[in-house]
């Protein structure tokens, strides 16, 4: 039973609005003692023709305490909702516990697909910690679609083809030694990329001759292409480690390359609709009736650029998998560039350029240093995760030496508290890396969020057998209300991150969950209380360490059962 959803009912049927506009104006009241549920009556005031004040109060005179409700009050322009404490904690936890990691599930959603375009690292180049940031916000994204009962697909644009390939194959044939390569292959690479630029500052026949190979790349020439698939096969060997890391998974590798020969239909279709303009030899096409600059489609000496492969794969993507949403994970400098190909999908006629998303993603500065690929100033994801993962062996060494399965603690902390960092925020919010504040067991901290979770769990091993049917009546604290009600409101946290593609919603959920949970802890008994309060709080205990479970696996981290 949705109890917001049943008190949205109530109001439906005394007032002249549809149950969904209800549903969407009800909020949650700032204090306690102001009720469970808010009803703004100000919408009312317009259709009623009387002061929203007036309406609350009429209103409330109507309802009455039933299973659902205990009373209704009205406070100024909104009507104030008191559920009834002792039904709202039975119901919740015990739809928790028969649930269990299926708590949260919705149904309806199964025929809509959902398409999350995530990671996208370029093939030859190192997976840097921005890298990463996106990753990880796309992987919790797509989880939380999935959670809300979508079909999702991940996908994984692999930045596999442009004019940096020339480059690189240049550099390759120039300096590259087999040997090196294979046993360390991205950083290797990087040095003479790193290195092609360098001796081009001073020798500009060098970009000539990286045009050059990228052209013999784009005509199939048999030597470019066995060398641009060596460092292709190179690259995802060592991504697919980094992932497995992660525990991250992709339904879908096709990168750009893989549009290349879808092009010429777009390129048919824009010329078709004459909305290719010749300017300065190249051709773009016009979007000031969007309020956008002008998009390069076609550069002067005929060659695409990326705005047409994602023209591509837009209707690629359509065609394949009739999405309900197309979302772009990547970073927010792009905005202009995913604007732009969206506008252009709409002056093709296809409508449902309206169910394209770019999610737009900050900036991870670590050491107040931005990460930059060509001059070789990049902080390694790998050597981040290593760090991360020696930093909290050592304070699991200081603080419980004798925990069994440190290292892999120390994975799943340290992995956890990178990963919570990133998501602690809004995307659109730079990420500035701190270990003091990452790797602590306190305040908004992956760490403690997990030791929450081993806290519980640690309590029901102790607890041994005890009643799984307990009497929940006994739980009359406020402590345990407002947890229970915190477990309750995951399906609106849910909703609201998918609405915004904002994974932090999940995650400030989780903290104030665990919050909520050991300020109860530390509040009141549980092994030592009498036993049919034990049992209704251990029961209490358990659905805790579901939700925590749930949210944490939503966010990518993790669950240690000791720490």
């Amino acid at each position: 039973m949705d109890f917001k959803l049943e008190v949205a009912k109530k109001i439906s049927e005394q007032v002249d609005m549809e149950l969904e506009k209800v549903l969407d104006l009800i909020e949650i009241p700032p204090q306690s003692n102001m009720g469970d549920y808010a009803f703004p009556c100000f919408q009312l005031a317009k259709i009623m023709r009387k002061p929203p004040h007036m309406i609350a109060k009429e209103l409330a005179e109507k309802f009455v305490g039933d299973n659902i409700l205990e009373k209704a009050e009205a406070a100024g322009g909104y009507l104030n909702f008191f559920i009834n404490k002792a039904e709202y904690m039975k119901y919740t936890i015990n739809d928790v516990l028969e649930k269990g990691m299926n708590y949260g599930k919705q149904a309806g959603n199964e025929d809509k697909t959902v398409l999350v375009e995530f990671s996208s690292p370029n093939i030859a180049k190192p997976f840097h910690v921005g890298h990463m940031f996106n990753t990880v916000i796309g992987s919790a994204i797509e989880k939380v679609f999935r959670h809300l009962g979508y079909n999702t697909q991940r996908l994984n644009h692999i930045g596999d083809y442009g004019t940096q390939f020339g480059k690189l194959i240049s550099a390759y044939k120039r300096w590259g030694n087999e040997e090196v390569i294979n046993k360390d292959p991205i950083n290797e690479l990087l040095k003479i990329y790193v290195r092609f630029h360098e001796e081009a500052e001073k020798d500009s026949s060098l970009e000539k001759e990286g045009r050059m190979y990228f052209r013999q790349l784009e005509d199939n020439d048999s030597e470019a292409v066995a060398i641009w698939q060596k460092f292709k096969d190179l690259s995802l060997r060592e991504f697919k480690e980094l992932y497995r890391v992660l525990n991250i998974e992709f339904d879908s590798y096709n990168g750009e390359s893989f549009y290349s020969d879808k092009m010429p239909e777009i390129i048919e279709m824009l010329y078709a609709k004459e909305l290719l303009v010749e300017s300065e030899g190249a051709r773009i096409v016009d979007l000031s009736e969007f309020n956008l600059p002008p998009c390069l489609v076609i550069k002067s000496d005929g060659a695409t650029i990326y705005v047409t492969r994602d023209l591509a794969a837009a209707l690629y993507r359509k065609r394949a998998y009739d999405f309900y949403k197309n979302i772009y994970v990547v970073g927010g400098t792009q905005a202009l560039h995913f604007k732009q190909v969206f506008s252009i999908m709409k002056l093709l006629g296809y409508d449902w350029a309206d169910d394209c998303v770019h999610v737009g993603t900050a900036l991870v500065k670590f050491a107040d240093k931005k990460l930059s690929t060509r001059k070789g100033d990049v902080i390694f994801a790998k050597d981040v995760i290593e760090e991360a993962e020696e930093k909290t062996l050592e304070v699991i060494e200081s603080k419980n030496p004798n925990l069994a399965n440190k290292e892999l603690v120390a994975k799943q902390v340290g992995i956890g508290a990178i990963i919570y960092t990133f998501l602690k925020n809004s995307r659109v919010r730079d990420v500035v890396f701190s270990w003091e504040e990452s790797l602590s067991f306190e305040g908004e901290s992956g760490p403690y969020v997990q030791y929450s979770y081993v806290r519980g769990n640690s309590i029901l091993n102790k607890a041994g057998d005890y009643n799984k049917d307990p009497d929940l009546s006994v739980l009359t604290s406020e402590d345990e209300f407002n947890l229970v009600k915190l477990l309750g409101s995951i399906d609106d946290v849910l909703r609201e991150a998918a609405e915004r593609f904002e994974p932090f919603v999940v995650t400030r959920y989780a903290t104030d969950l665990a919050k909520a949970y050991n300020k109860f802890y530390n509040s009141h008994h549980i092994l030592n209380a009498e036993e049919k309060v034990k049992d209704a709080r251990l029961a209490l205990t358990r659905a805790v360490c579901v939700v925590l479970k749930i949210s944490l696996g939503i966010l990518g981290m993790e669950t240690p059962e000791s720490m």
